[in-house]
This record gives structure tokens, sequence and C-alpha cells, in this order.
């Protein structure tokens, strides 16, 4: 089989994700995976193995579902995942590719060498019910988070997560924002030294929005077109959409984060829409970010970009020291 055809070759370098799934191997891991997997014979392949043909629905939740627990299974030895119906299920080799461009942007303040281990602290804005940004960067990098969501639900379904896989335990902590309109203010105390946050903001700005965005989506998936969205594909309103949508949410998180420049070394999120870019860079250099990248990321035909800043100067970046108990100057 050719590499060259089968690598997806706009993921990150170091994504264990950039080849064609291994069905074989995930199915092995994860029987449960078996029955969803099946000969796509309209697969256009250099190879005529129907190992390279192999695939499963992507617009079936449930077979979505149970690929990312084969996945999670196969590569960061995570044995017990499982989200509630209705919540969102994400895409893993996406979520990983965000996972690994935050430990090169921390690399580029630590002379070119990515800080490993659980001193370095990174704090998840909108954890959801299912966790893989903590599990994903702790596998990868052992490092440590704290994960928040203003949903108790989707709290409570990742506290199951981190108990029923015991190398989670010690290093993932969660905290509920009780204060909807609030992004870091309840969470980041005066003693807190967080390496990066991370965040995939609601993209819409209303129900009917986000509700048009799962119908695009799994009729994208699917030959046949549907009129209501796959709920799994939904998710929760607090997952999909705000007052404002993604300019709004994100707008608030800038100015939050202005009241703690010391305290963050990087705080990044996700932009969906390249046309909020502008506005954006706009708020930072009105709040004296120090230092703005845009870091692009592509999965598929599926183009994203984080955005991070950060208020320390260069020479404040590279004092910043991991170090047992919290990071600090």
């Amino acid at each position: 089989m050719s590499k060259a055809i089968t690598e997806k070759t706009s993921l990150h370098p170091r994504n264990q994700h950039r080849l064609r799934y291994d069905f074989n191997l995930l199915i092995e891991n994860c029987p449960e995976l078996k029955p969803f997997v099946f000969i796509n014979e309209h697969q256009i392949d250099s190879s005529d193995s129907e190992q390279a043909k192999q695939t499963i629905d992507f617009s079936n939740p449930q077979a979505v579902k149970t690929l990312n627990k084969a996945l999670l299974i196969s590569y960061y030895d995570i044995q017990n995942w499982d989200i509630p119906q209705d919540y969102l299920c994400p895409p893993i080799p996406g979520r990983a590719d965000y996972i690994h461009h935050i430990a090169d942007l921390l690399a580029e303040s630590n002379n070119g060498i990515i800080p490993t281990g659980a001193e370095v602290e990174g704090l998840d804005i909108g954890v959801g019910a299912n966790c893989i940004y903590p599990i994903i960067g702790n596998s990868v990098y052992n490092w440590s988070f704290v994960g928040t969501d203003i949903d108790e639900k989707a709290l409570d379904n990742c506290s199951e997560i981190i108990e029923a896989n015991e190398k989670l335990i010690d290093v993932i902590s969660l905290q509920q924002q009780l204060e909807s309109r609030f992004i870091f203010k309840n969470i980041i105390t005066p003693q807190d030294k967080f390496a990066f946050t991370i965040c995939n903001p609601p993209f819409h700005k209303s129900a009917e929005e986000a509700n048009n965005g799962s119908l695009r989506k799994v009729n994208n998936l699917n030959d046949k077109k549907v009129s209501k969205a796959v709920l799994n594909f939904g998710g929760q309103n607090t997952e999909l959409w705000c007052e404002g949508g993604e300019l709004a949410f994100i707008t608030q998180m800038i100015y939050e984060s202005a009241r703690y420049p010391m305290q963050c070394l990087w705080f990044t999120t996700l932009v969906s829409k390249q046309s909020h870019l502008k506005s954006l860079y706009k708020i930072l250099n009105k709040v004296n970010a120090a230092q703005i990248k845009t870091i692009d990321m592509a999965q598929g035909q599926k183009i994203s970009r984080i955005l991070a800043w950060t208020f320390l100067t260069e020479t404040q970046q590279k004092n910043w020291k991991f170090e047992a108990e919290k990071a600090v100057f």
C-alpha cells in the first residue's frame, strides 16, 4: 500500500492517526467495534486489499463513539470510556492535533524542548462529558489538567471516566463554573500557574443555527439526506452555542485573560471562522497581549486554527519554570 496515498499529511507530524485506521488492530482491542466495520467498495486506493477499504458509517453516532473507544484503548491506554447520549462525540485525530500544537508552543518558550510531566498543568475550558483533551495530553506528554464546565452532568461523566481509569485519578481534576457568564473567574485562583489553557468554544449564536450546522454535518457524511439532525452529533446547548456565538465567547475569554496575565504562559482557543481573527487581534492588542500567534490546523476538508496569546515577554517566557507544585518565575 502506498504510504503517500494513505497518510493524512495535514495532521501534525507526531499525530498517531496520520495513517489509515487499522481496523484489525482496533477490533482486536475493542471487539464491540466489529459490527460497525464494513468494506467500502467505492474506496479509491492503490491497493485492492479489503483492509484498505475498511471503514465505518461516520453518520452513525454509535459507530463513531465505538471507534473512539477503540482508539482510546489502542493508542492512549484508556480502558473505560463512555459518554451519555446527546453529548458531543469528538473526532480524536483533530483533538490530538490541538494537543501536539500546544506542545510545540510550550517548546518555543522552553529552549525548543517540549516540557513533559505532571508539573505541566493545563486548563481545559469546556471539558465536556468526553474529557478528551486531558486524556490525550496526559497520555502523550504526562501533563496534568484542570477541566471546567458549566454542565454538571458533563462533569459527572468526566468524573466516572477518571475513576474508571486509575492512571487519570491524580492528574485530572474537575471544577464546575457556577456563573455561566464567566470563563476564568472563579476558576483561576491567585495560587494557580497554568502552562496553557485549551478551549473548543461554542461556535453558533443560537440553537437553530447549531441544529442546522449539525444537519449539514450529518448530510455531508451520508448519501441519504435527512431532515433532522442525529442527536449525538447535535450535542448539548452549552457545547454548541452561546449568545453572540464564537466571536462573543472568545472576546469574553480575552478580556478575562487580561486579569490573569502572570498566571498562564499561553492562553489558547480554537477559532472556526477565519473572518473572526481580525476582530480578535484588535481586542488582543487592546488588552496589551505581548505575543499573538495563529496556528493553522486541518483535518480532511475541515480547516480550523488555534489562536494563542501571552502577556509575558520573551524573557519572562524563557524564565518560566516547570517545577514541582506550580510553574513559577
